[in-house]
């Protein structure tokens, strides 16, 4: 059930908050940091720090998925690392780092190497991102993107707004030639 497509939660549109895990000094950090601050600024990113190589480390992920998930706001979390051999990334296909995804309260995407590596981690997690880089990208809009959005629904709301105001205009003024001047019907 850990892979089941009806247990895959949504991604916020505009995510509040951002945890990543990953290890603080790989290249995967500064990549998915980059991206993020070029498309989306003002969204908080918060960097869990874990170990994602060797045997000591799915332990470690696990620990540092639970953190990410009890952040104030966090409603999306990034788990993943740069690319290596299978060896490197055997971390996430322990059960231990899997159940945790499935068992995350936000969604969870997986970040794992270069397009070509794949991980129990990322048939449970609720979206594979082929890179970090690509998971950065697909959790932060573009802040362009969304300003031109906004303008569309302002000018849709303002539109809307006088549409109504004009038939409401109309119909008081049908209702206003209904009207009888009060003095003619007491005479």
């Amino acid at each position: 059930g850990l892979f089941d497509s009806q247990k895959k939660r949504p991604l916020p549109v505009v995510p509040k908050h951002i945890a990543i895990v990953t290890s603080p000094t790989g290249a995967a950090i500064r990549d998915m940091l980059n991206v993020l601050g070029r498309r989306n600024k003002g969204v908080p990113v918060t960097i869990v720090p874990t170990i994602v190589q060797g045997e000591a480390a799915a332990p470690k992920i696990v620990e540092a998925l639970e953190k990410a998930s009890r952040l104030a706001d966090v409603d999306v979390i990034i788990v993943g690392r740069g690319g290596g051999s299978i060896e490197d990334m055997w971390c996430f296909n322990d059960e231990r780092v899997a159940r945790a995804i499935a068992a995350s309260p936000v969604a969870v995407i997986s970040a794992f190497g270069h397009e070509i590596d794949f991980t129990i981690a990322d048939f449970v997690a609720d979206l594979r991102a082929p890179t970090p880089s690509a998971a950065a990208e697909l959790v932060a809009k573009n802040s362009g993107e969304i300003q031109v959005k906004l303008e569309n629904l302002l000018r849709l709301l303002k539109n809307s707004i006088q549409k109504y105001l004009l038939n409401e205009n109309r119909r008081l003024q049908l209702l206003s030639t209904q009207l009888v001047d009060p003095r003619r019907t007491l005479l």
